[in-house]
């Protein structure tokens, strides 16, 4: 059973809550010797493999690590850039870690953003007035839960496709939401939700949903 993440969207499509509880990483590390046999480019300030695939290694992915230690984008630790770096024979052999790449906060706001326009979407093709919009979109490896409330707030969650038990989650925490950021004095509306017993709690519900919850097709 696992819920992977849980976004919250103010009622102007901005977000202002983020958490990834769990992100399975696909993950391939492999020494190469020179020259290197994959193709590599910049892509969205990352390096990533635009051609040959192997062992595991994906187009699409990008890299990751370099002989153990992260990098930062196109750059290595030490602040090289990947692609020159990787043009000298005197850095091989290498060890280079290739995954998905991860999200990086900007992505994640433009994301939450663009998801708040299909929302609207949703609710404008209906053939019957007063929809309630996009509550769950479906792919084979994830499920995305949506609750919106009264005032507009979106809460979103993103789980395993066969976990049960997400409108209660969702619900929860809303529940966690009106006690621990509403209710918190130095909290503005729709503005980010900085606070620790909301974090907490947060963290707390999705412990509870992910043992509680049964896995099985159409839960």
């Amino acid at each position: 059973m696992a819920i992977f993440s849980v976004y919250v969207v103010n009622k102007a499509g901005g977000l202002i809550y983020q958490y990834d509880n769990y992100v399975p990483r696909a993950e391939v590390e492999k020494t190469f010797s020179f020259p290197l046999d994959l193709v590599l480019k910049i892509h969205d300030e990352k390096v990533v493999v635009s051609f040959g695939q192997r062992d595991g290694i994906r187009v699409g992915h990008a890299v990751l690590s370099i002989n153990g230690v992260d990098v930062n984008g196109k750059y290595t630790a030490e602040g090289k850039e990947i692609l020159e770096y990787l043009k000298d024979p005197a850095n091989y052999p290498v060890s280079i870690r290739f995954g998905r790449p991860r999200l990086t906060s900007n992505e994640k706001l433009m994301l939450a953003s663009m998801f708040h326009s299909l929302f609207a979407i949703g609710s404008q093709l209906s053939p019957e007035v007063g929809s309630s919009g996009i509550e769950m979109l479906e792919t084979d490896v994830f499920k995305l839960h949506c609750f919106q409330t009264l005032t507009g707030i979106k809460f979103i969650v993103l789980a395993d496709p066969r976990q049960s038990g997400i409108d209660a989650l969702l619900r929860k925490i809303y529940e966690i939401y009106s006690d621990f950021a509403l209710k918190n004095p130095f909290y503005s509306l729709e503005m980010p939700i900085r606070c620790e017993l909301f974090d907490q709690n947060l963290k707390s519900a999705l412990e509870v949903a992910e043992k509680a919850g049964t896995f099985g097709p159409g839960s």
